[in-house]
């Protein structure tokens, strides 16, 4: 016999009538609940304010809307406006106990309001628990995430799931820092170097709201002017929010703020924190114990007090855009901010988009820019290879690389790295001109035309097919595709140049920064690092591969590309050079040239305005199978002035490769149409689609049916 089954001394049997007793006792409280039931059957409610309006987590459009629920007395003082709580969904009106509605699931939730009656008739079910006191969704927040959601044709719920990070119950019972004093107000520095630079650090510290489109000079020094513009809006007493693309930028801007400033007077709210920290960081802005904010793409939601700044750094870069529902863009979030809260708004970057040259071009924002003599004394010196000079140069028919190139990177390595930027693969190329090289679109929207396994050009957006086009530049009536791919260029170089170190920066492994010694840095874009002090060169091959992508933003893209290799070079009085691998005749290739972004963005709103493209007019992408975008199609109510542009075929996922948003799952064929409305009707757009998708939701449709608003890439 064991002694677990004995009558040993630490048994039951053996025990005095004392500890008896006491044992019975613990059985008999641990039968009774500890605490009520989530429905709170016969509880008292609340005596005053005893309805809680709640927002609740579904995330589906015909549901985008607050329900009411009874407060329980015992819940009183924490179910305030702004706490997280969880409530009970889906009941119907037939389960009614006691005047109270029960059943249904726990879903969670936020409270937005506390009424004194409800406007809904019939019995409400009450609140099933406050999961924590910690006011996490204020009024501010909760407007902006109702402008998004209105915007891009989503829900609050599915907004509020990217502005108001997962709780972390750890991070909230710590408190936050005491507030620091306002600092002093900054010298102007480096903003010294541009026209109004001084005057626009001067007005952010007097308290005012100037709106700037800023097209920053090459080099490593627009840390240290952001880094001045947060001082100058934390000096007059209000906070600032900064929004970069990558957790790379994010430390060079926290850097600079921790240099300026000192410890304790910003956050740094990146993914690379960990959900703790983040969560504990958020939760200071929120308080009120940090007044300033440098941080990626959910940063442009930090619920800073008092905000007198918002900024944007190189509104191009595609990290800038959400892939979660409702998808939308960082640059318009602050720009919905700085009209809701009437702050300061700073648009900058080394390139231009030309959503940047529209803000200028209507007004609402002044350019802020340096001087030409400036911009040639900060520059690197580009140099151009073209077709005719590759097809004159025998180096570059046997290697793929023309001499000038080669040229560069031998002189460059005698006095630092040699940045060599080689496009992505996967690239698709589109058709055009084979004379003069202009892309070659459709004669009835403007589109990209798209060559067919027969032959055939057929329309990328309307999908009307082509059979007579000729070049309206040129005349030519022939077309060809853009040649694509560049490891073999990079590896060629490795070989030419045994003796010097060869580093390279991707997709699977960033370099951050590279040391002031030879070696040839091999980057794809968007992964440059950093070089001490600059790089010697840089070569940008294969431009045409970014040149050719079917994509209306191609030659924008390639230009913000091109700049931002070339303003890490060292500049043209120091011996930087850059040598793009391009027709020189090219807008693009110009501009890079003249180191002239804005002009080129500039060029590129007359034309989309002429012809009706995106930013002047509003875009939605509509996508799913035929039948479902067929059936969304004639079911919604657009606007009269809209224009539906297709559907076309939508390329499918192949299996083994990661699906990219809006794409189809791999072995369904999808389509897809484009809906143009020009500006004014955007608004109308939006309320269009989302109350037919709410519609088909409702209906309980099987097919599903994406919306984007404003989608990045449109062909």
């Amino acid at each position: 016999m064991s002694s677990e089954n004995g009558s040993g001394d630490g048994g039951a049997e053996g025990a005095p009538p004392e500890q008896l007793a006491l044992i019975r006792e613990s059985v008999r409280e641990a039968r009774v609940p500890r605490a009520k039931p989530r429905t709170w059957r016969g509880a008292a409610l609340a005596g005053e304010l005893p309805v809680a309006r709640v927002l609740v987590d579904k995330g589906v459009l015909h549901l985008d809307r607050y329900f009411d629920y009874a407060v329980p007395e015992e819940l009183d003082a924490e179910a305030q406006p702004g706490v997280r709580v969880r409530v009970r969904f889906g009941a119907g009106r037939g389960r009614v106990r006691e005047g109270r509605r029960e059943g249904g699931g726990l879903i969670d939730g936020f409270i937005v309001e506390r009424r004194a009656e409800s406007d809904y008739s019939g019995p409400l079910a009450a609140l099933a628990q406050v999961v924590s006191p910690e006011p996490v969704l204020g009024e501010e927040l909760l407007g902006l995430a109702r402008a998004v959601a209105d915007r891009y044709a989503g829900s609050l719920a599915d907004v509020l799931q990217l502005a108001v990070p997962p709780r972390n119950a750890r991070a909230e019972r710590r408190p936050s820092p005491a507030p620091l004093p306002p600092p002093p107000a900054p010298e102007p520095g480096p903003w010294a170097r541009y026209e109004h630079g001084a005057a626009f650090i001067e007005s952010l510290a007097a308290g005012a709201a100037p709106r700037a489109v800023w097209n920053a000079l090459p080099g490593p020094l627009w840390t240290d002017e952001l880094a001045r513009a947060v001082a100058a809006t934390l000096a007059s007493g209000r906070g600032a929010l900064v929004v970069v693309p990558d957790g790379r930028a994010a430390a060079r801007v926290d850097a600079a703020l921790t240099a300026l400033l000192g410890e304790g007077r910003h956050v740094l709210l990146t993914a690379d924190a960990g959900p703790e920290k983040r969560y504990a960081q958020w939760l200071a802005v929120r308080r009120g114990a940090v007044h300033a904010v440098v941080g990626t793409r959910a940063a442009m939601f930090a619920p800073v007090r008092d905000l007198g700044l918002v900024a944007v750094w190189d509104d191009g870069d595609g990290s800038h855009s959400e892939q979660h529902a409702p998808q939308p863009h960082a640059r318009d979030v602050l720009l919905l901010r700085a009209t809701l809260d009437k702050c300061a708004f700073l648009l900058g970057g080394w390139g231009c988009t030309v959503e940047a040259a529209q803000l200028v071009e209507s007004g609402w924002a002044r350019p802020l820019a340096a001087g030409r003599e400036q911009v040639r004394r900060s520059a690197p010196l580009v140099r151009t290879v073209g077709d005719d000079d590759l097809a004159r140069d025998e180096a570059a028919r046997a290697a793929r690389l023309p001499t000038l190139a080669w040229q560069a990177v031998r002189e460059g390595l005698r006095h630092g790295p040699v940045l060599v930027q080689v496009p992505r693969r996967g690239y698709v190329p589109r058709m055009a001109c084979a004379q003069c090289r202009a892309p070659a679109r459709c004669r009835h929207c403007a589109g990209p035309l798209e060559a067919q396994d027969a032959g055939a050009l057929r329309c990328g957006w309307c999908g009307r097919e082509e059979g007579a086009w000729h070049c309206p530049e040129c005349g030519g009536f022939r077309l060809r595709a853009q040649i694509v791919g560049a490891r073999r260029t990079a590896e060629e170089l490795g070989r030419a140049f045994p003796a010097v170190p060869v580093r390279t920066s991707g997709r699977e492994h960033v370099l951050d920064t590279v040391p002031d010694t030879p070696a040839l840095v091999v980057s794809t874009p968007g992964a440059e690092p950093v070089a001490e002090g600059g790089y010697a060169a840089a070569l940008l091959l294969d431009g045409w591969a970014m040149l050719g992508r079917p994509d209306l933003r191609a030659g924008e893209e390639a230009l913000r590309r091109w700049i931002a290799a070339g303003a890490l070079v060292r500049p043209q009085g120091e011996g930087g050079t850059v040598v793009v691998v391009a027709e020189p005749t090219l807008r693009p290739v110009q501009a890079l040239v003249r180191w002239d972004p804005v002009g080129h963005a500039v060029r590129e709103l007359a034309e989309r305005a002429e012809l009706g493209f995106p930013p002047v007019s509003r875009m939605a992408a509509v996508s799913g199978t035929a039948e479902a975008v067929a059936e969304f199609l004639g079911a919604v109510a657009l606007p009269e002035d809209a224009e539906v542009l297709g559907p076309v075929p939508v390329p499918p996922t192949l299996p083994g490769r990661p699906r990219r948003p809006g794409a189809p799952p791999p072995g369904e064929h999808w389509e897809r149409a484009l809906v143009r409305v020009p500006p004014g009707s955007g608004a109308a757009l939006a309320t269009a689609l989302k109350t037919a998708q709410a519609a088909r939701m409702a209906r309980g449709s099987e097919e599903p049916v994406r919306v984007r608003i404003d989608p990045p890439d449109i062909g």
